[in-house]
Formats: structure tokens, sequence, C-alpha cells
């Protein structure tokens, strides 16, 4: 089982200001925002500085990202990736997003250490900040889709932007901007993606110098959608996917759910995380080649990761 270890100090101060700020933001606009972390347990380790980590990974070209987790009870947890495959122990970052529809990471203002938030509550679309209060109500009718993903660099802007699939099946690219705002959307594909179950990428998988996506259809195959770098409409991802050959000794199937933390092994390249039935986390290191984008697979989590119902 994971252990855990509580958020430091200053830290916790820098979420509970934003957080709070976003909570009275919400008043009139949402029923349920999420509430202030709850106090750390100072009787714990601090946090690990995650600046070198950062470095490395831009050196490398690629990013270095945490992998957070929603629990049962709407609790948001943080575990910060080593760089060398696998993450550190986890810290909490408070609880109150089990009424969001949606979460996924933004990482503008992303500085040492912090992650900043995309929450979905009743339709509204907030971003929070973590280096600082910086909180944003960016638009409501966001009650449209159902999954929202962060997926890096995909139209060349200097900020990552957001995958959004609607209810129908479409997908829409939204690119970041510097203060966390979104650009006009931008069709990707019109429909048939309610077919995939998991959505996933951050970074480049075929070695061609673009942001790519990672996707498993319902029936359970994986598939690469290579990135164009060209964030006009139905241009985003090229008309030819790449089927990813199933991992030795399992099935894509396997994995109850699958997710990219960028290049988690330091390696230059993106890798895939997923989380099979009995709860053990695996690594899938990126090789940066479309014939064979993943490695065999290498466990760096034992049990009790299907206590979390999101990963991202």
């Amino acid at each position: 089982m994971f252990t855990s270890v509580s958020r430091p100090l200053r830290r916790a101060a820098a979420v509970a200001a934003a957080l709070a700020v976003t909570a009275v933001l919400a008043v009139t606009t949402a029923k349920n925002a999420p509430t202030s972390p709850t106090a750390p347990d100072s009787t714990q380790a601090a946090h690990t500085d995650q600046a070198p980590l950062l470095q490395q990974a831009a050196a490398n070209g690629t990013g270095l990202f945490p992998l957070l987790a929603r629990d049962k009870n709407g609790r948001l947890f943080d575990y910060e990736p080593k760089g060398t495959g696998g993450f550190a122990a986890k810290f909490g970052l408070g609880g109150g997003y089990a009424d969001a529809t949606a979460l996924a990471q933004a990482n503008i203002s992303r500085s040492q250490t912090g992650t900043d938030l995309y929450v979905v509550i009743d339709g509204t679309l907030y971003y929070t900040a973590e280096r600082g209060a910086d909180t944003k109500v960016l638009g409501t009718g966001w009650g449209q889709y159902n999954l929202l993903v962060s997926v890096g660099n995909m139209g060349g802007s200097a900020h990552p932007d957001l995958l959004a699939r609607g209810k129908d099946g479409a997908l829409w690219l939204y690119q970041g901007k510097a203060d966390g705002t979104l650009a006009t959307r931008v069709p990707v594909r019109s429909s048939g993606w309610n077919g995939m179950d998991e959505i996933a990428g951050r970074g480049d998988y075929t070695g061609d110098g673009k942001a790519d996506v990672v996707a498993r259809s319902t029936a359970g195959t994986l598939y690469i959608y290579p990135g164009t770098g060209n964030a006009t409409a139905k241009a985003v991802l090229a008309d030819t996917r790449v089927t990813v050959p199933a991992p030795t000794g399992s099935a894509w199937k396997d994995y109850t759910a699958l997710v990219s933390s960028g290049d988690n092994d330091g390696d230059g390249k993106p890798d895939l995380i997923g989380v099979n039935s009995a709860g053990a986390l695996w690594l899938f290191k990126g090789t940066g080649k479309s014939s064979a984008p993943f490695a065999a697979r290498t466990q760096i989590g034992t049990s009790g990761w299907t206590a979390y119902n999101l990963l991202f």
C-alpha cells in the first residue's frame, strides 16, 4: 500500500488561499465549490523541492509532471515524480472535489513546485493557480463535456492546452494562455471519441517533435494519434493513427486507468502510466518510436491505486 506525506506549510498556504478565492467566486455559480485543504500534519516530512527535476525536464525538451489523484471522498492527492521512474509519497491537496465533473492540470504558473488546476463544477469552469491566489471563473456551459485532458502543447503556443470531449463524442482543442485563460475552441474531430474510454498524452510519442494523443478504445485497443503542431480546425491530429502493441504479459484492456505525467523516468521521452485491476501502478517507458512506442512495463507501485476514482 502507498504511504502518505502531508503537504508542507508554505505550499498548503498557497493552495488554501487560492481555493478560498474559488469558494467565494463559486457561491453564485455553483452549489459545491472546492474547499480549502485541511491543515497539514507538522510532524510529517516536508515535501521535496522539485526544481532540479524541472530543470532536468527542460534540458530534455519534455515535461515532467506530478500525478494527481482523487479518492471517493473528493480529496485530491499529489504524487511528485522522482525523475528516475516512479513517484514520491503522496501529500494532500485538500477536499471538496467529489462534485467536480472534470479535473485537469494546467501548469501555467508552475515554478519549482506547484500545480495549477482546471475544475468543472455544475457546468462552470474554474482555473486555480497554486503559486498564488490567482483564481478565475473562466466560463459556463462546460457541462457539455464529459472529459478534460491536459495534453501539453498541441498547437504550437507557449502554454499547455486542453482537450475536451463532448457528450456527443466530438473532440475539441482549447489552447492555453499565460494567465490560465483559454483561446476559442478548435474542432479536432466531430464525432467518434465516445468510443474511447481513456485519453492521455503529454509529449511526443512518435519522435517527430510534435505532441501526440494516446487513446484506448472500449474494445481495449490502444492508439497513438500523431499531432501535427497545427491548431486549425480538424488539422490538430494526423489522419492516420498508430496501433500500439499490447504489453508483454498483459493487455491494454487490463488497466483501469491510463494517464501520462510526461517524462517520468527522465530520459527525454514521454511515458505512460497504468493501474491494473489489482491496484498496482505500472510505468510504460516511452521509446520515441512509432513502431514500438513503449518499452516493457515496470511496476512502480504495489497496490491501493484503485482507491482513486480519477487520476490526472
